[in-house]
Parts: C-alpha cells; sequence; structure tokens
C-alpha cells in the first residue's frame, strides 16, 4: 500500500515536432513512479487534466487492486483526460508494484513472457522523405535484426482528401521502394492515418497488392458511420493476404467493444497512454481475443510509455508484436535512470528490478523540460 504526496506533469522538447509529457508521482515514504501521457500539439491539456485530478489522488491509500479511472471516474471520449488518467494508472502501478518488490509484469498477472517481439515504426526518424531515403532507413532496421517495419508513407494526402492519383502516387512510391530494399520475407506495415477514402482506400490496396504488405492501418476516420465502409475496405485487404489495423486513438472497453463487435478490424492498437489503465488496456486485449482479434499495442512514443508496453506486451494473449519507435531521437535512451533493456535488434527483454524498472532523470531530461501554459505543478526535483 502506498499514500500519495505529490503528482505533476512534466513535459519536455524532443524534436521540432515531438513533445514527451510524463506523470510523476511520490508516495509519503519517498518512492517514485512514472506514467506517460504524450499527446501531440495538447501538451498544455494534459497539464491540466492532472491538475484537476490531483486533489481526489493525494492523501488516499493505493493498493496492487487500485485503478485510477475508478477512482476518478471513466476516461470518456477526451483525448487531454483519458491520457491524464491512463498516465497517472501507470505512475501508481509502477509505485505500488515498487511496494511490494516486485516487477510491474508480475503485478498485473501470472506467468509473463520473459520477452516480447517489436517491429520499427520509422516514419518519424526519417528525415529524407524520398522513396529512397524511406528505403535506406528500413534497410537499417532490417540489419539491425527487424523482421517487420512500418511507414506512413502518404505525406501529400490530406484526410479525406478525393482528388486523383497526383497525392497518392508519391506514397505509393515510398512503399514500393521500402518492399524492394527489404525483400519479400520482412512484414511490411502501412499507416494511413485515417488520410484516405473507402475509394482511395481499395485504390491503394489494388496498387500494392503484388508487394504484399501485411497489415493496412488507419484508413479512414474512426467513427460509426465508416463502420459499413471500414468492413468493405477490410474485405478488400484480407482478399490480398492484408490485416485491417486500427483503434490507436480509442479509450476505454466499451470504447473497443464497438469496433470490435462491428467487424471492422483484424487487428486493434490500444495505447497504453490513452487506454484509461493497465488492467483496462489488458481487458481489452482479453476481449479482443475471444473475438479472434489480434491486439498489437500503439507505441509510437518515449521511454516510460515503451517500458509499461513491454509490461503489458507479455500478458496480452493474442498479441503478434509490439510498436517501437524507431531512433526518432537519443534522448529515448538519455532521459532514462535504471536499465532500459535495448529495443533495436527487433525483440525485448522485461525491464528487470521492481517497478516499473526504469525511470528518468540526468542532465538531458533537465535541459528539456518546458513550460507549459504557465501552470504550476508541485515541485518534483530532477534528479
Amino acid at each position: 500500500m502506498v499514500t500519495l504526496r505529490t503528482i505533476a506533469a512534466l513535459s519536455a522538447r524532443v524534436t521540432g515536432k515531438t513533445i514527451w509529457t510524463f506523470v510523476c508521482v511520490e508516495t509519503e515514504d519517498g518512492r517514485r513512479g512514472w506514467g506517460e501521457a504524450t499527446l501531440q500539439d495538447e501538451s498544455d491539456a494534459v497539464h491540466r487534466e492532472v491538475a484537476r485530478l490531483r486533489p481526489a489522488l493525494l492523501g488516499i491509500t493505493l493498493t496492487t487492486e487500485s485503478e485510477i479511472n475508478k477512482i476518478v471516474g471513466t476516461c470518456g471520449l477526451a483525448p487531454p483526460q483519458a491520457a491524464a488518467i491512463s498516465a497517472l494508472d501507470q505512475a501508481v502501478a509502477d509505485v505500488v508494484a515498487q511496494s511490494s518488490a516486485q516487477s510491474l509484469a508480475c503485478v498485473l498477472g501470472p506467468a509473463p513472457r520473459d520477452a516480447v517481439r517489436l517491429y520499427a515504426n520509422i516514419n518519424r526518424g526519417t528525415r529524407d522523405r524520398s522513396p529512397a531515403g524511406f528505403a535506406e532507413r528500413a534497410l537499417e532496421t532490417k540489419r539491425r535484426g527487424f523482421d517487420a517495419v512500418k511507414i506512413a508513407p502518404f505525406d501529400e494526402v490530406r484526410p479525406g482528401d478525393t482528388t486523383s492519383a497526383g497525392t497518392i502516387d508519391p506514397g505509393l512510391e515510398r512503399i514500393a521502394a521500402v518492399r524492394a530494399a527489404l525483400g519479400p520475407e520482412t512484414r511490411l506495415l502501412v499507416d494511413c492515418h485515417w488520410r484516405l477514402t473507402e475509394a482511395s482506400s481499395c485504390d491503394v490496396l489494388r496498387e500494392v497488392e503484388p508487394l504484399k504488405l501485411y497489415w493496412f492501418e488507419c484508413p479512414l476516420a474512426e467513427k460509426p458511420d465508416n463502420f459499413d465502409a471500414l468492413r468493405r475496405v477490410r474485405a478488400r485487404a484480407n482478399s490480398g493476404g492484408v490485416l485491417l489495423a486500427g483503434c490507436e486513438m480509442m479509450t476505454g472497453l466499451d470504447g473497443f467493444r464497438t469496433f470490435m463487435e462491428a467487424g471492422v478490424y483484424d487487428v486493434i492498437m490500444p495505447d497504453v497512454k490513452y487506454a484509461g489503465g493497465l488492467r483496462e488496456l489488458l481487458r481489452i486485449g482479453e476481449s479482443a481475443a475471444r473475438l479472434g482479434i489480434a491486439c498489437s499495442p500503439h507505441n509510437p512514443s518515449g521511454p516510460i510509455a515503451h517500458a509499461h508496453s513491454l509490461h503489458l506486451s507479455a500478458h496480452l494473449p493474442s498479441c503478434p508484436f509490439l510498436e517501437y519507435q524507431y531512433e526518432e531521437s537519443p534522448l529515448f535512451f538519455d532521459f532514462v535512470t535504471g536499465s532500459l533493456p535495448d529495443p533495436r535488434s527487433g525483440n525485448s527483454a522485461l525491464p528487470k528490478g521492481a517497478g516499473l524498472g526504469i525511470g528518468l532523470g540526468g542532465a538531458a531530461l533537465r535541459s528539456r523540460l518546458i513550460a507549459i501554459g504557465g501552470m504550476d505543478d508541485p515541485g518534483i526535483v530532477i534528479p
């Protein structure tokens, strides 16, 4: 059991387009636990949500059975609220596991796997966006040992774009170049970032059918009005041996259940930063397995989300692999205290030690911290 004395949100500038947001909790007996709430372009809203939720959590006793979403309420549909609740749940689970001298994976359930397979998401780390630039990065991951690579090739396409091939063709060229570099055996995953229409999705799937994609991710906006279209896109993908994947921003088991029961995806992608808590994500994964749907967590951000995702993935019954944001920044490692297993070979052991197994600190983190919206979080001293 633990009692929290301090809760704070911290954000750090990682690249020109990336800010990582973390939540830290400290207990009355001096332990510190970490969660991650990174949400593109909404760091200030996440900080506000953490500040709003703080009074409900300070001074109460928490155990290995505590779930933050059941204390402060369900996460609903607002992404900043979902991110704050999810990160607080991560941080509390970390510090409670520390207090019981167990790893987080062991607290979450019996007999976790001792290693997790990874796929390399090369999108954010690929500065040269030409077909050759994508191909070079993909080949680098293959040489490192990854047998699955994901790209987001449709830079020129805006969400719902109904224009002709002019905006689609550059993405097709990138996909072809990556497949040529990787050869036929490495699994190739394509993320569309909800930018396509039903018609353009089917056009792309027809064009790339000879390239044998493994999965096709988030082609359309994820809303009930699109369920019929998504089922048709899934059928078109499956006819060419391709899986349809999505639901990376969904929150809560009920939200995922709507999509799973609608039969729109072969693979769901809950994110530890938004799903509503660690055990909520496990419930989502277990429900997916019962319905014959794979569960591969979305994980394109910082080291704390990565470590939590490793502990979770060790329990998921239908998890083919976990996403790893391949070398967007060396700060992924520079911010870490403790020992984070090296993920750059396509396979990762679980972090060792009590709780999450890692924390944050050091000069690199201190130099990258940024002020968010003038909000004054309670002081957390970064070692």
